[in-house]
């Protein structure tokens, strides 16, 4: 298993941040990770995203929701194929801190493929969560303002 982790502070509630997060709608104004993203935001129901990671092509897949727990946490496991060749275990989660909400972003990696194209993708992946962080932080940040 591999990690990438993220974390940002942004000086709103959690409550606020959840919103922009699940307003999948807004995320081609603002996303420039996550391009295109829809579905239902409860556990059990199939997402359709797009990401792009920094000077690559968009990706599409339908990750199955894990967690959909409102101002706390959003979860989603993604595969390619089958199980175990690749399987990204997406989460956000919010906490509240001083001053507004810890925003961690992160993802697991498992799968055969992993170990293979690990080294080209981990840098990518991660500026790709900072970005969408920061974008998340400056939109939320913004609006409560």
């Amino acid at each position: 298993m591999r990690e990438i982790v993220t974390e940002i502070s942004i000086k709103t509630e959690p409550d606020i941040v959840w919103a922009h997060l699940v307003a999948f709608d807004s995320y081609p104004e603002w996303n420039p990770f996550i391009t295109c993203a829809a579905g239902d935001v409860r556990e059990g129901a199939r997402l359709t995203i797009t990401i792009q990671q920094p000077g690559g092509k968009p990706m599409g897949f339908t990750p199955r929701v894990l967690v959909a727990a409102p101002g706390r946490e959003l979860r989603w496991l993604g595969r390619l194929m089958l199980p175990g060749i690749f399987d990204g275990e997406h989460r956000f989660v919010l906490e509240p801190s001083e001053g507004g909400t810890k925003l961690t972003h992160a993802e697991k990696f498992r799968g055969l493929l992993v170990p293979l194209i690990w080294k080209s993708m981990q840098a990518k992946t991660r500026r790709g969560f900072e970005m969408m962080n920061e974008a998340l932080k400056a939109i939320c940040e913004q609006r409560n303002a």
